[in-house]
C-alpha cells in the first residue's frame, strides 16, 4: 500500500484527509495490508468519549509477538533484531538475530509458563537495559501475561506501589545495573520493596553485574539455569485485540502513580505504523532510540514499533557521558546509526561540552534526528541541527505522551518542513483541537490554549488499571467530548503546533513527568518540616528543574538548614527515586494561599523563574506580606 510510507507533503496531506474523513477505511487498509491475523475483526472502531469506552478492531485474533517476531523469519530470520551496545565500551556489542530472538522469548515465556504465570496476570520487570529486559517484555506477551515495566531507577517505594497497584504475581529483576562507572544494587531494593508485596510469588533473577547476592528461600531463582532447560519452542497464545498487553505507570500530579492500559491490536498498529513513517525507515537501516524501556518511549520505539517493522533496533545500557561525552557519537559512527532519537536533556548536556568531541567521529550514516520527552528550545535544536545533523538531517521534534502511547504531533523527515521550537504537524489520524478556558474550541491558526484531541486514535491508552473513574476525571472530563492532554499548545499562522508546557502539577524534568503530589508528599514526611510546595524553573541542561519551598516547624540556623536539605533530598531519592531530586530548597516563613488554603504555585513558580514584575494581585490572599519575604530571600 503506497500510503505506508509517505513521501512528500501533499502526500502527508492527502492521506492524512482520508485518515480524518474516513478513519475505519483508512486503519483498516493499514491494519489489512501490514499484520497477520489470526482472525479479522468485525468492527474497526467503537467510541464513547463520555463514558469512556473505545474499541479498535473489535472481534480481531492476534499476538503481537507473531507480528514483531515470527514473520519475519522467512524473510529476515538472520538479520540483527536487536543491538546491544553495553555500558562499558571494552565490552563486545551483541548482535540478536530474529532467530535467536524467537528462540530466546520462546524460552523465556516457557520459563513464566512453568513458574504459573498465564494470561492475563501481571509480571513486573525491574530489569536495566540489557538484552533480557526485551526479551522478558516479549516473553510476557507471548503468553498473555501483562509487563509491567518499572523503571530500574526507581526506589524500592515506588516499586512496591506499582508492584501492589497491579498485583504482580512475579517479579523479573537483576542483581544490579551499571550506570557509567557505577553500580547500582537492584537486588536490595527490591528486597526492600518485596517486604510489603505480599502478592508476588515468585522473583527470577538475572545475573548482570555478578554481585554476591542473598536469594531467599522458595521465592528467588537464578534465571539463566532455568532458560538453559527450557524449549525453544512456544505457541503464542491467542489474545483479543482488546486485551491488555501492558500497564505503564505515569506520574499522577495528585496521589498514586496512574497505571495506564495499554491494549494490544490498536497499538500495535498505530506503534508500527508512526515508527515506519516518522523515521522514515528502511530495510537495513540501524535505528536508536537512547531512551529507558522503563518509559513509554522504550515500549513503543525500542521494542515494539521497530520489531514490528522487521528493523534492527539499537539497545544502550549507559550514559551519554560515560566514559566520556563522545559515548553516543562513537556509538553513532561504530554501528553506523541512521535514525537517532534522544531527549532535549541530553542534547543540552552534551551541546556544553561544545562540539570538539563530535568531530572526532563520522556522523555520516545519520539520516534522521529525533527528540523526545519536552518541547526541545532553540539553542539545543540549532546545536543537534548544525552539529549532529550536519544540516542534512530533518529533526523531528515529536510531542506525545504515556497515555496516547504513540508520537502524535510531528514534522516526517523530508516531507515536512521544520520550524525549531514546533512539533509541526499532527501525524496521521491524529485530531488535536486548541480549546480556552471555558472548553470551547479555537478554530483557524494563531490561538493559543489547551491541547485535546477530539477523535480516538488506536494506540491511545483504554483506561487506568482498575480505576475507571480517575481515566474519566482526568482526561475526560475537562473537556466535554475530547481527551484533555493536560498541555498547553500553539497553533501559529501555518498550523504547526507548538507545545507550551503542563497545564498542571506536572513538571517535565529531564524528559520525565514528575507529579508535584508525591515528591511535596516525600518532603512532608520529614521531622523539621511543616509543609512544601514544589515548582519547576528554567534549568540549561535539564530543561525544568525542581524548586522547593519548604516551611519548617522552626527556623533553625544555616547549618541545621544544611542539613535538613541533604535529608529531604534522601527522602525524595527513597520514596520516588534520584530523578525527582530538588535542584534549589528554599526555607520560607509561610507559603502563599488564597482564601480557602490552596498554595499558589503560579506566585511561586514566578519567583522561582526570576519573573517578579507580573504577579497579579496579591492582595487577595490570605497571607500577602509573606510574598515580599520569599522574594527577598529567593536563592
Amino acid at each position: 500500500m503506497s500510503n505506508y510510507h509517505i513521501k512528500h507533503l501533499e502526500e502527508y496531506y492527502q492521506i492524512y484527509r482520508k485518515s480524518i474523513r474516513e478513519p475505519e477505511n483508512f486503519w483498516e487498509e493499514v491494519a489489512e495490508e501490514h499484520f497477520v491475523w489470526r482472525k479479522k475483526w468485525d468492527k474497526v472502531l467503537s467510541w464513547d468519549f463520555s463514558k469512556p469506552e473505545i474499541k479498535w478492531f473489535e472481534g480481531a485474533k492476534l499476538n503481537i509477538t507473531e507480528n514483531c517476531i515470527d514473520r519475519h523469519l522467512v524473510t529476515r530470520g538472520n538479520k540483527t533484531a536487536i543491538l546491544f551496545e553495553p555500558n562499558n565500551p571494552d565490552e563486545p556489542a551483541e548482535h540478536i538475530s530474529y532467530n535467536e530472538l524467537h528462540e530466546r522469548v520462546n524460552q523465556m515465556a516457557n520459563v513464566l509458563k512453568d513458574h504459573g504465570i498465564k494470561k492475563g496476570d501481571r509480571v513486573c520487570i525491574y530489569v536495566p537495559m540489557i538484552p533480557e529486559l526485551a526479551i522478558s517484555i516479549l516473553a510476557c506477551a507471548r503468553i498473555g501475561a501483562i509487563h509491567s515495566v518499572v523503571f530500574a531507577g526507581f526506589s524500592s517505594t515506588a516499586l512496591s506501589t506499582r508492584i501492589n497497584d497491579s498485583d504482580c504475581k512475579m517479579v523479573i529483576a537483576a542483581d544490579g545495573s551499571y550506570r557509567g562507572a557505577k553500580t547500582i544494587d537492584l537486588k536490595g531494593i527490591v528486597d526492600e520493596a518485596l517486604e510489603s508485596c505480599p502478592g508476588v510469588e515468585s522473583v527470577l533473577m538475572v545475573k548482570r553485574i555478578n554481585s554476591d547476592i542473598k536469594m531467599k528461600k522458595g521465592r528467588d531463582k537464578w534465571l539463566q539455569p532455568l532458560l538453559d532447560e527450557a524449549s525453544t519452542q512456544c505457541p503464542a497464545e491467542i489474545m483479543d485485540a482488546e486485551d491488555p498487553l501492558f500497564i505503564l505507570y505515569t506520574s499522577g500530579s495528585t496521589g498514586k502513580p496512574k497505571g495506564m492500559v495499554h491494549t494490544t491490536a490498536g497499538y500495535m498498529v498505530y506503534t508500527a505504523y508512526s515508527f515506519k513513517n516518522a523515521f522514515q525507515y528502511r530495510e537495513n537501516d540501524v535505528y536508536w532510540c537512547t531512551a529507558d524501556i522503563g518509559w513509554i518511549t522504550g515500549h513503543s520505539y525500542i521494542v515494539y514499533g521497530p520489531l514490528a517493522n522487521g528493523a534492527t533496533t539499537v539497545l544502550f545500557e549507559g550514559i551519554p557521558s560515560y566514559p566520556d561525552f563522545g559515548r553516543f557519537w562513537d556509538i553513532i559512527d561504530k554501528h553506523k546509526v541512521n535514525q537517532f532519537y534522544t531527549a532535549p536533556t541530553a542534547i543540552r548536556a552534551l551541546a556544553k561540552q561544545g562540539s570538539e568531541l563530535v568531530e572526532k567521529f563520522d556522523l555520516s550514516s545519520i539520516k534522521v534526528l529525533g527528540s523526545v520527552g519536552e518541547p526541545i528550545n532553540e539553542e539545543a535544536w540549532h546545536w543537534y541541527n548544525d552539529n549532529i545533523g550536519k544540516n542534512k538531517s530533518p529533526i523531528i521534534d515529536t510531542w506525545w505522551q504515556t497515555e496516547t502511547g504513540a508520537i502524535m504531533i510531528t514534522p516526517i523527515p523530508y516531507v515536512t518542513p521544520t520550524k525549531p521550537t514546533y512539533a509541526t504537524l499532527p501525524f496521521i489520524g491524529v485530531q488535536p483541537a486548541i480549546v480556552n478556558e471555558a472548553g470551547e474550541e479555537l478554530k483557524g491558526n494563531q490561538v493559543e490554549g489547551r491541547l485535546c484531541i477530539k477523535f480516538p486514535w488506536p494506540s491511545m491508552a483504554r483506561t487506568i488499571w482498575r480505576d475507571h473513574k480517575r481515566y474519566k476525571e482526568t482526561y475526560f472530563s475537562t473537556v466535554k467530548n475530547m481527551y484533555f492532554t493536560g498541555d498547553g499548545a500553539l497553533r501559529d499562522e501555518v498550523g504547526y503546533y507548538r507545545i507550551t508546557g503542563r497545564v498542571d502539577d506536572v513538571i517535565i524534568v529531564s524528559g520525565h513527568n514528575l507529579g508535584t503530589a508525591p515528591i511535596e508528599d516525600a518532603i512532608n514526611e520529614h521531622p523539621a518540616v511543616a509543609e512544601s510546595a514544589i515548582v519547576g524553573f528554567p534549568h540549561e541542561i535539564k530543561g525544568t528543574a525542581l524548586y522547593g519551598y519548604v516551611t519548617l516547624k522552626d527556623a533553625g540556623e544555616g547549618r541545621i538548614h544544611d542539613n535538613v536539605r541533604k535529608e529531604i533530598n534522601q527522602l525524595i531519592t527513597e520514596r520516588i527515586g534520584p530523578i525527582a531530586k530538588l535542584d534549589k530548597i528554599q526555607f520560607t516563613q509561610g507559603l502563599p494561599k488564597t482564601r480557602s488554603g490552596k498554595i499558589m504555585r503560579r506566585i511561586l513558580r514566578k519567583i522561582a523563574e526570576r519573573d517578579t514584575s507580573n504577579l497579579g494581585d496579591i492582595s487577595t490572599l490570605l497571607n500577602p506580606e509573606c510574598v515580599q519575604d520569599i522574594i527577598d530571600e529567593a536563592l
